[in-house]
């Protein structure tokens, strides 16, 4: 029984651990991944990659705001996250986040807009992100 629970707790830490974001080099991300960040951000020099779920994802900062693209690996660029201040979210928001996660605060935030253009707000509180729709209305 014992060996039973501690293989059932392992396999779940292995598929858990697969499904997270894994930091790779540049050598290991596809041509064309890597041509489809450069037509969109030209000058962008210093970049973090990682491999999210068959995707990659480059990390970076343009004008010193911290950004990333989460791209195919077919090389179509399917969401932009862009941090944002705390201050710029809707105020529902942060009554959700009162409301529903006590004293926690919000640590950061970002606006994401996937490839057919619609906004998003994540949030990060007590180390686990939030989604809310464009009017602050939470999602997931």
């Amino acid at each position: 029984m014992k060996k039973t629970i501690i293989l059932s707790l392992s396999l779940a830490l292995i598929f858990t651990l697969q499904a997270c974001a894994q930091r790779i080099s540049q050598e290991k991300v596809p041509a064309n991944v890597l041509a489809a960040f450069k037509a969109k951000y030209p000058k962008v020099e210093k970049t973090k990659w990682e491999k999210e779920n068959g995707n990659y994802e480059a990390g970076f900062y343009l004008n010193k705001v911290e950004t990333s693209v989460l791209i195919t690996s077919q090389g179509k660029i399917i969401e932009i996250e862009t941090e944002i201040k705390i201050s710029d979210l809707p105020t529902k928001i942060a009554a959700y986040v009162k409301t529903n996660l006590g004293d926690k605060k919000i640590k950061e935030a970002s606006i994401i807009i996937d490839e057919k253009g619609v906004k998003k707000y994540e949030v990060e509180v007590g180390g686990k992100d939030y989604i809310f729709d464009i009017n602050g209305n939470f999602i997931n």
